[in-house]
């Protein structure tokens, strides 16, 4: 059984050079809440992903794995 991927915020870190521990301490939460959104098993509310946008200076799209088909 195969795990849904809703967001890229793991790529886009990696992408972008930085870790989880960055990410954390750039909103003020713990790297473990960042850690649970990589692996998909959490997922952050919207407000939060405009945040992540912002300190990631990605457009807030770049985060959510795309529906439409390619």
């Amino acid at each position: 059984m195969s795990k849904n991927i809703y967001n890229r915020i793991k790529s886009v870190l990696a992408e972008k050079g930085k870790t989880n521990i960055d990410l954390a301490g750039s909103l003020n939460i713990t790297p473990e809440t960042v850690s649970s959104w990589c692996t998909n098993s959490a997922q952050p509310s919207v407000k939060r992903l405009f945040e992540i946008s912002k300190v990631l200076e990605v457009d807030v799209r770049m985060l959510l794995v795309s529906t439409k088909e390619q």
